[in-house]
């Protein structure tokens, strides 16, 4: 049992530094009492946690200093996207990877995910729908949408993606020409992944996935070919 709850809480770790975007290379962690208490686990169990992370070139111990998210984080994370300022050749080619990528995530997830995980997915779908509907910004909720379809397919280094997918659903809503057809079509393609979603139809959400990051490339004028 402990090793099972060493490894949940190595994970929960993980998730919050790459999903959650809580720490960043070269931050220090909070000290073992502080985070033990927010995990809810005992420090002996956050000390494995650490080990393993530590075994997988995520944190880094210093001696006499402490634990460090490591700098190897920013480098497999970035992948050359640290900074997307509109240009419509750099966005293209980052819609392309996630039409290849994401509509693969939505089948393993929809396959793989948890019970909790799949109403954690259907609440932040439903969110984003509130937002849309009463007007308000749904940036950050479209992105926890998205990020947690991600985590439900525990993939480690599918989650290592989350930055460059959450920067794309920011990029394509604040720069977007057609910001009301890219809602509404967000409104609609997004009921239709949750509807596989609640089916546990993997085919389903992949194709409904797909058709929403093609929605979302024509808005932005984002024209592919081969």
């Amino acid at each position: 049992m402990r090793g099972n709850l060493s490894r949940q809480t190595a994970e929960k770790l993980y998730r919050m530094i790459v999903a959650e975007g809580r720490m960043s290379p070269g931050d220090k962690l909070p000290n073992e009492m502080e985070l033990s208490q927010e995990l809810g686990v005992s420090r002996a169990t956050l000390r494995e946690a650490i080990q393993a992370l530590t075994m997988q070139g995520v944190l880094e111990v210093r001696r006499g200093r402490g634990t460090f998210v490591s700098q190897r984080m920013g480098e497999v994370e970035d992948f050359g996207f640290g900074t997307l300022d509109g240009v419509k050749g750099e966005l293209g080619d980052l819609f392309e990877l996630r039409a290849i990528f994401e509509p693969q995530v939505a089948a393993l997830a929809c396959a793989r995910a948890s019970r909790e995980e799949l109403t954690e997915i259907l609440a932040l779908g439903a969110e984003v729908e509130d937002c849309i509907r009463c007007g308000r910004d749904r940036t950050q909720a479209d992105r926890d949408f998205h990020a947690a379809i991600v985590r439900a397919t525990h993939n480690e280094f599918m989650m290592r993606l989350l930055p460059i997918i959450g920067q794309a659903v920011e990029t394509a809503i604040v720069s977007g020409e057609h910001g009301d057809k890219l809602a509404q079509d967000t409104l609609s393609d997004h009921a239709l992944i949750m509807e596989f979603f609640q089916k546990r139809d993997p085919v389903g959400a992949e194709h409904a996935m797909a058709i929403h990051m093609r929605h979302a490339m024509d808005e932005m004028g984002l024209e592919r070919g081969m």
